[in-house]
């Protein structure tokens, strides 16, 4: 039995909701998708450093569980983003401030830059923003060591 996209969301929204409501707040998530990826965006409030966690580990945590629920309930779309007050957004802009000026000294140096190891996540901000500027960018290393090399194009 494979349900819409849409049927997705609404599933995931209301698994968040409910799972939210456990720990005594009742707020209404805001649910999209993009490129299959189910966003969910809840609200600011009072419970946010709870609900984000160290380094945003509680956050992952409500993300892993929406998409396992998901998947147990045999829906085709399962991947979710669960971002908790802008939390990733801003994250991921001071990342893309930082980032345009490690590709500026890359360009201007001609010199390989490694970078800090970093998730995911923050691997594909670094790698998209590398390619707007014309730069390479390659993930190198093994597991928590995973961090980027960015180099100038080769001509």
């Amino acid at each position: 039995m494979n349900q819409s996209l849409e049927e997705a969301i609404v599933y995931a929204k209301k698994y968040l909701e409910d799972l939210l409501s456990f720990f005594g707040l009742n707020t209404d998530v805001y649910a999209t998708s993009d490129d299959d990826v189910i966003q969910l965006n809840v609200p600011s409030t009072h419970m946010n450093g709870f609900l984000i966690g160290q380094r945003g580990e509680n956050m992952r945590s409500l993300q892993y569980l929406t998409s396992t629920a998901l998947k147990n309930n045999d829906y085709a779309h399962t991947r979710v983003n669960v971002d908790i007050a802008e939390y990733k957004k801003q994250r991921a802009d001071r990342l893309r401030d930082k980032a345009e000026g490690w590709v500026k000294q890359v360009k201007e140096s001609g010199e390989p830059m490694e970078l800090q190891p970093m998730n995911p996540a923050d691997r594909r901000i670094v790698h998209q923003l590398a390619a707007e500027y014309g730069l390479t960018s390659e993930s190198a290393g093994e597991g928590r060591d995973r961090h980027i090399v960015l180099k100038k194009e080769e001509s």
